[in-house]
């Protein structure tokens, strides 16, 4: 597994929590 697969996975996990936390927790934002 190369450092870039591994970014890009780490970087669309973050984004997904975050999308996810904003959906869940909007006063929080």
């Amino acid at each position: 597994m190369t450092l870039d697969l591994i970014l890009a996975g780490a970087v669309s996990v973050g984004l997904l929590i975050y999308l996810g936390w904003a959906l869940i927790r909007p006063e929080d934002f």
